[in-house]
């Protein structure tokens, strides 16, 4: 398979769920957190999916799907164990140009999920192409230990200074923010003291050439 890793911003974007299970349900909820609009196509949903319709967070299709619910959508997820119902929803998004994701089921889909760590701003993806979401996982749990809750502070300060840097017209090479991000800039950052890291950051990095 051929899977190029991206980022795409969801925002407002126009989603559509099959189905009503719990699976869908995790599928919602990631959407919602970015930002996209969701429907759910489904005769029966979850406790938590039929709250989320009661208070106007979700469109609510209660029905199986057919052929032809795709047109108003950029994005599909199915979240169903009828392999017909996959393998009749991949072909549709394909006639239509629209994108589809299947879950557990890589040969149905257009694009294929990581697993994800969050740190605030800061995203990290594992994924195995599609052959085990199993180990995607392990390893993104793994590196939960490592990337620390002060990472969300840490990338917080480096945005700050890089507009700073920016309106001074100065952009620091990638070494110079490398050596940057020395214990002397983690020692601050895992004390919370967001203004000294701040200062110590930009002091390492002031007088970078302009490139």
């Amino acid at each position: 398979m051929g899977y190029y890793p991206i980022f795409v911003e969801m925002t407002g974007r126009p989603c559509a769920v099959v189905g009503g299970g719990l699976v869908a349900e995790r599928k919602v909820a990631a959407l919602f957190e970015a930002g996209a609009r969701v429907t759910v196509i489904s005769p029966n949903l979850t406790t938590c999916l039929q709250s989320w319709a009661s208070e106007g967070r979700l469109n609510h299709v209660a029905r199986d799907y057919r052929r032809g619910d795709l047109g108003e959508f950029e994005m599909v997820f199915v979240a169903t164990d009828n392999a017909e119902v996959n393998a009749a929803i991949a072909r549709d998004g394909r006639e239509q140009r629209v994108w589809v994701n299947s879950a557990d089921d890589p040969s149905h889909c257009d694009f294929i999920l990581p697993s994800v760590l969050r740190r605030g701003e800061l995203v990290v993806a594992v994924g195995t192409g599609g052959s085990s979401p199993a180990l995607a996982r392990a390893i993104r749990e793994e590196l939960e230990s490592y990337f620390s809750a002060d990472y969300d502070l840490l990338l917080q300060v480096a945005a700050e200074v890089r507009v700073e840097l920016k309106n001074r017209s100065a952009v620091a090479n990638a070494e110079l923010w490398r050596k940057a991000f020395a214990d002397g800039f983690r020692n601050l950052i895992a004390a919370g003291k967001k203004a000294e890291a701040k200062a110590y950051l930009v002091r390492q990095l002031e007088g970078a050439p302009c490139k």
